[in-house]
């Protein structure tokens, strides 16, 4: 072993800023190098305090904390580097997984190499990776895009923009979702890419209740709808390749109606305006089309 590879105990901490990863749900996926660094650092930088307390609390760890979050990140970020050209050796954590992927760490971390501090990886979990390697989709070549945008318009350009993407190899696309959002998303990824597009949902990685519905979406769908509740941390994962870009066609006005009378039980007028509203129309045309593509 080099000594770049060496960590023994009474080595001293650099000083510096560590990204240090933490469990997504299970504590026994927090590294012993993780445990050691928060352990030595001056101090830990936390999206939630009282979260990361908790974490703290249960391996035995007294350092002081500091919240560091989306909403202080900015004027946070200053205080912290000041700390850091002193000679500081400070952590940054979020409430789960891997600082700056979708969480706050990515900020602080370009001011502190801005200003010529050492910055250290600690690896660990991560939610979409871990759904990845588990999803039995292509995993040479993916493309993490964070959450998808809660509002239906936006996040139907998104995924239209996505349809547009040719390429010669399969590649996979991984997004966070929320319970309450999952159902709409689902809708437009079958009325964008077609029912038959394949996917994999990915729930409460690493937890009690963890669950892969692997399928075809229009099934996965149809699955989910059906549950009373959903629950827990999601990360939604599409295969798509050249293909899926070249056949895969809008569905009919008629089809969206369905779609949505099918899978989310609305009332077949309600249905119809939800699909003018995605579509940018107003009802009366979208009434005359309705009456076309139906028959």
């Amino acid at each position: 072993m080099t000594d770049a590879e060496s960590t023994p105990a009474e080595k001293p901490l650099a000083p510096g800023l560590y990204l240090v990863a933490t469990p997504i749900g299970n504590l026994e996926d927090i590294t012993l190098r993780a445990l050691r660094v928060l352990r030595s650092v001056d101090r830990i930088a936390c999206e939630d305090t009282r979260q990361t307390a908790k974490l703290l609390g249960h391996f035995g760890i007294r350092t002081p904390t500091v919240s560091y979050h989306m909403h202080n990140e900015s004027s946070r970020a200053a205080e912290l580097v000041e700390a850091l050209k002193a000679g500081g050796r400070i952590a940054v954590v979020s409430d789960a997984g891997m600082p700056g992927i979708a969480d706050p760490g990515a900020s602080i971390a370009a001011e502190a190499i801005a200003a010529g501090i050492a910055v250290f990886p600690i690896p660990g979990a991560n939610a979409a990776l871990s759904a990845l390697i588990a999803s039995g989709l292509n995993a040479e070549r993916f493309t993490f895009h964070g959450f998808l945008p809660s509002q239906e318009g936006p996040r139907r350009s998104t995924l239209e923009a996505l349809r547009a993407i040719t390429t010669d190899e399969p590649s996979t696309h991984i997004f966070y979702e929320t319970p309450h959002r999952v159902i709409a998303a689902l809708a437009d990824v079958v009325a964008i890419f077609g029912p038959q597009q394949r996917l994999v949902l990915a729930r409460e990685i690493t937890k009690l209740h963890e669950e892969f519905v692997r399928g075809e979406a229009a099934d996965v769908l149809a699955q989910l709808s059906a549950r009373p509740s959903l629950r827990g941390e999601m990360v939604l994962l599409l295969e798509l390749s050249a293909q899926t870009a070249s056949t895969a066609t809008q569905p009919t006005l008629a089809e969206e109606v369905a779609t949505l009378m099918r899978t989310e039980g609305l009332p077949e007028m309600d249905a119809l305006k939800r699909v003018a509203k995605s579509r940018g129309i107003g009802k009366s045309e979208a009434y005359r089309e309705w009456q076309r593509t139906k028959r």
